[in-house]
């Protein structure tokens, strides 16, 4: 009878031999034959329990290693060009291991994503813990999807949260990764459908209660694949930085300069002062400072910060929650410019005239320190004349000055006239545990347009300096609409009864006239909806190509370098322009400018789509307690399958589906953006005052459901149900449609 051997002597013959870890082959090692068996199980069951192997299949495994050959992801090259992996599976609760990629002459090229088969050999030491050889190409890393997990008899099915995605993926018991019934999961797709005809899915991560507070912002994260956990690297880089001093730099910290931020700032990295300028040749004139958090000195080129910042392109903010850029070691110390403390800065000096025209800049490295860390609403309260005690000290002397420059500023901006939009700006409030408790538009306060004016002024001042020093940079670009865009606003302000000019160069004073017709009139917040969504899409550049909306020829991000990637790379041009250090924008960064431009584009409207759908959850589920109720809103869009509203009282977007509307055919008119109903004549259109009944709201993914009930006060007759959906009514939609198109042409060509 073979003695049964003890756990370390399992574990022991495991580790060593790798590809023998099936049970048959741990007992034919150690020589166990019949009952004993049973023994041997019994203790292999233990050591599973205890988590020290892991049960794939028939065989056992350390959960701490990886078995000789493994399925990985390419995750990417590091700054000195090697190519790492990660583990496609890995159950530990220890971080996955890294994996640096040895290949041959003969294997094929590979990117990130690439899912490859490996031959892997543990290394001792290093910054990784396996070389991996490859041994086939499997393909792109598989169709990721984030759903609910409806447990079955046998696995279970995924429902998607994404509003264009209605279909399930089925999950087999295996491939459920032990998730329960109802909880958020990421899953990817697998192998063919399964005999229901449903996509097969995998689950890769168990994300909790979908229902739980802060879980909406979580869904973002991970459904837009934005980076919210900081490799230790670069914690530990935050965390090593230290100070900045006075060497090198301008002394600034005599300047009464102060931050004015939102009352739930997470980070400053902004601070002005103003004052008279007392020479004579400038009369009226004002000297102006903006000082920016020196974000280059703490991040440096080539760096695990500057490659984690480049990464993310920007910080992401969403009602619960920031997903910073930097580490908070960065982010809400060193690079912040908190109060009575010095801190580094690159600032500008502008001089302005009366009329608050800028005669001159200068740019400079300093070393400052905040006077006072200020709200806007206590600024604001200060102006109206209701100063607290904190504020009160300021005013004469700071304050007070701010405001008569920004008026100089505010007359130069109505002279260059940048495009006026006023549209209300959204504030989910949200109960300490997370929930919604109630919906809020915020305020426009001056104190909001003085900063706004400052910091425009800093950046074109930016611009100007690196394109007078002939110094590579990025541009923020924002190009004309296209005459097809314009088009269709033409259509919209025609329908409204205002005018837009046609037949000459667009300027946003046109588009300034259109908005000032319709101010104070029941059309005001279409005109402004539509006229924003005419506009271009903003983006960065190393070519520039001016910033239409704000009527300016040249424009820089220079003053948010703690959220945005873009004034990182301002700052280090002017470093490299002013001679200031080693710091500077180097040879290997302009040759990326392009790259870069289009990487941080890229990543901010990833975060842009990401706080919009988070806000669409939150007001879903805000409203999911008054399914029934009536509520009125404006129609904001006109599509073949329905029609968008825009509800008053919360500014959330809710669908009328097509089907749901009377008793009629409706006929699409898309250059008209209206339905017309093919019995009645009736249009319904953008602009429209309408009345809806809330019939559904779904907080996870964020979808209203509206029944239309009135149209201008007018009752539609109720339920599509009875509609006729006979050919001789379609085609008489479609007949009153085309008459109805061809007037409009007619009347227009005739003007």
């Amino acid at each position: 009878m073979a003695q049964i051997p003890s756990k370390q002597q399992i574990l022991d013959w495991i580790a060593d031999n790798p590809t023998q870890t099936a049970k048959r082959d741990i007992a034919r090692a150690f020589g166990i034959k019949g009952a004993d068996r049973i023994d041997l199980k019994r203790l292999l069951k233990e050591l599973e329990a205890e988590g020290h192997l892991a049960k794939r299949g028939k065989s056992y495994r350390d959960p701490d290693t990886l078995p000789p050959v493994t399925v990985c992801e390419v995750t990417g090259p590091d700054a000195d060009g090697d190519l790492f992996a990660r583990p496609m599976e890995w159950h530990s609760d220890s971080p996955a291991p890294r994996i640096l990629l040895v290949l041959r002459d003969a294997d094929p090229a590979l990117g990130q994503g690439d899912r490859v088969l490996l031959r892997l050999q543990a290394i001792e030491g290093g910054d990784h813990a396996y070389q991996g050889r490859l041994i086939r190409k499997i393909g792109a890393t598989a169709r990721r999807l984030l759903g609910l997990y409806r447990a079955g008899a046998e696995g279970g099915r995924i429902q998607p949260i994404d509003k264009g995605q209605d279909r399930e993926w089925s999950v087999s018991s295996r491939d459920s990764h032990g998730a329960k019934d109802g909880e958020l999961v990421e899953a990817e797709q697998v192998g063919p459908k399964d005999r229901m005809g449903l996509p097969r899915a995998r689950i890769v991560a168990r994300l909790g209660d979908p229902t739980a507070p802060k879980a909406v912002s979580l869904i973002a994260i991970h459904q837009h694949g934005i980076p919210d956990q900081f490799p230790d690297d670069v914690l530990a880089e935050a965390e090593a930085a230290e100070p900045a001093g006075l060497d090198g730099r301008e002394d600034l910290r005599d300047l009464p300069l102060i931050t004015i931020d939102p009352s739930d700032a997470r980070d400053r990295d902004d601070a002005c002062f103003a004052q008279a300028d007392d020479d004579p040749a400038n009369e009226g004139g004002h000297i102006v400072w903006v000082a920016i958090a020196d974000v280059a000195h703490y991040v440096r080129p080539g760096s695990e910060l500057d490659r984690e910042a480049r990464k993310r392109g920007n910080s992401t903010y969403f009602p619960d929650r920031v997903v910073p850029m930097l580490p908070d070691a960065l982010s809400g110390d060193l690079c912040s410019l908190h109060e009575d403390v010095d801190r580094a800065c690159i600032a500008v000096r502008m001089v302005l005239d009366a009329n608050g025209t800028k005669i001159s800049h200068r740019f400079t490295r300093g070393l400052m320190r905040s006077r006072a860390s200020l709200a806007y609403q206590d600024v604001q309260a200060g102006r109206d004349g209701q100063p607290s005690d904190r504020v009160a000290p300021l005013m004469e002397g700071v304050i007070a000055p701010l405001y008569a420059a920004f008026e100089a500023l505010r007359h130069a901006r109505t002279q260059r006239q940048p495009l006026d939009l006023d549209l209300p700006e959204r504030r989910i409030v949200l109960s300490p545990e997370g929930r919604v408790t109630s919906v809020d538009f915020r305020d426009r306060l001056d104190a909001h347009r003085l900063i706004e004016e400052f910091m425009v002024s800093a950046n074109v001042a930016a611009a100007e300096e690196l394109n007078r020093r002939k110094s590579p940079l990025l541009f923020r670009v924002h190009e004309e609409p296209t005459t097809e865009k314009m088009e269709a606003l033409r259509e919209v302000a025609q329908a409204a009864g205002f005018n837009l000019t046609k037949g000459q160069v667009l300027q946003t004073r046109h588009l300034n006239k259109l908005l000032a017709q319709a101010e104070g009139s029941e059309f005001d917040e279409l005109i402004n909806l539509s006229t924003l969504r005419a506009m271009t899409q903003a983006y960065y550049s190393p070519q520039n190509f001016g910033h239409f909306g704000l009527a300016l020829r040249n424009y820089a991000h220079f003053t948010s370098p703690i959220r945005r990637y873009a004034d990182l790379i301002v700052h280090r041009a002017l470093i490299a322009a002013h001679g200031w250090g080693d710091d500077g924008l180097d040879d290997a960064q302009v040759e990326m400018l392009d790259e870069t431009a289009q990487l941080i584009s890229d990543t901010e409207r990833r975060s842009m789509v990401a706080e919009r759908d988070t806000t669409d959850r939150y007001l879903a589920a805000y409203l999911s307690e008054r399914v029934g109720s009536e509520m009125t809103g404006r129609i904001s869009g006109v599509q073949k399958f329905g029609l968008f509203v825009k509800l008053d009282e919360t500014g959330a977007d809710g669908l009328v589906p097509i089907r749901s509307i009377g008793r009629e055919f409706f006929v699409f008119d898309a250059e008209a953006q209206t339905l017309m109903g093919s019995d009645s004549g009736r249009k319904l259109g953008l602009g429209q005052r309408v009345t809806v009944r809330l019939a559904e709201a779904v907080p996870v993914t964020g979808g209203l459901m509206l029944e239309l009930l009135e149209v201008e006060g007018d009752a539609l007759p109720r339920g599509g149900a009875g509609r006729s959906r006979g050919a001789p009514k379609r085609a008489r939609g479609k007949a009153k449609a085309k008459s109805a198109k061809a007037a409009r042409k007619v009347k227009r060509t005739r003007r």
